[in-house]
């Protein structure tokens, strides 16, 4: 009989399933991420095919949406509140489709002003302040001071005032960062794409940069997919309670007692126990 079949699981069952420690399991119970479980007279947790099936869920979830969604949105299952489940599930696919739409954006933005020569109509004049050129970009000067201190601007110095001057080039190089971090792009993988693009002028880092991306994208979806499945079987599946809470075998406990698994549990965060805390081996 498969563990999927039997009516009665032990935490290493769904410790095994799951690739998780035994700690993990008790945690994930704890943070609402498993449904109760009801305990023998010993205090003996008694697991079940539904556990089994949460854990599975859980796990599905976390891969494409990261565990905190995942947990919220098994929450709002255990609430009985599935509709709040569903509306998390629709956000984050419609985030998943404004960041295709920003990527796609981003590409056509990047292809032309990577292309544009300095000093064309579309660029403005040589020789602007910092904050002249906050007000074309419609950023803050903090904003082009942090981009400037990662690498990714180098606007060069007035002598003796050591003013910063922002000519053409610069100032098309503040807008490709701007787009390429309205896309979610972290300052570390933007630098090399500028240097890339200062060195030889060639929009390969950037294509290359937007491929990456674009590939993220797909992979996220595909196992936001995936999670999407484990969940909709999770609340259309009949729940399947344990069998009746009796003593353990001897010598094969059903859970571990109630005593010994207040100790190494997860930190509390915003009233539930983080199902990430503790080892998973």
């Amino acid at each position: 009989m498969t563990r999927a079949n039997r009516t009665t699981l032990r935490p290493v069952d769904l410790a095994r399933a799951a690739g998780v420690s035994t700690q993990q399991i008790r945690n994930y119970e704890e943070a609402g991420i498993l449904p109760p479980a009801p305990r023998t007279e010993s205090g003996y947790r008694v697991f079940g095919p539904r556990h089994l099936a949460a854990v599975l869920t859980f796990r599905a979830l976390a891969r494409g949406r990261g565990p905190v969604t995942a947990q919220a949105i098994m929450l709002a299952v255990h609430d009985g509140d599935v509709p709040r489940a569903l509306a998390m599930v629709d956000a984050d696919h419609a985030a998943l489709h404004e960041q295709r739409r920003s990527l796609q954006a981003a590409g056509e933005a990047l292809a032309a002003l990577a292309g544009q020569e300095p000093g064309t109509a579309a660029t403005p004049r040589s020789g602007l302040r910092i904050g002249e050129v906050a007000a074309v970009l419609g950023v803050r000067t903090s904003t082009l001071r942090v981009w400037e201190s990662a690498g990714l601007l180098a606007p060069r110095r007035e002598p003796g005032t050591t003013y910063r001057r922002y000519g053409p080039a610069d100032v098309r190089d503040a807008r490709l960062v701007q787009i390429l971090r309205q896309s979610r792009y972290p300052l570390p993988q933007i630098h090399p794409i500028m240097t890339e693009l200062r060195r030889s002028g060639s929009g390969d880092a950037l294509r290359a940069a937007l491929t990456r991306r674009a590939a993220e994208l797909d992979h996220r979806a595909a196992a936001m997919l995936e999670g999407d499945s484990h969940l909709h079987h999770y609340i259309t599946a009949p729940a399947t309670p344990p069998a009746a809470a009796v003593a353990p075998r001897p010598g094969e406990p059903v859970g571990g007692p109630a005593a010994s698994e207040n100790t190494g549990v997860g930190a509390v965060h915003g009233g539930h126990r983080d199902p990430g805390a503790g080892s998973e081996h």
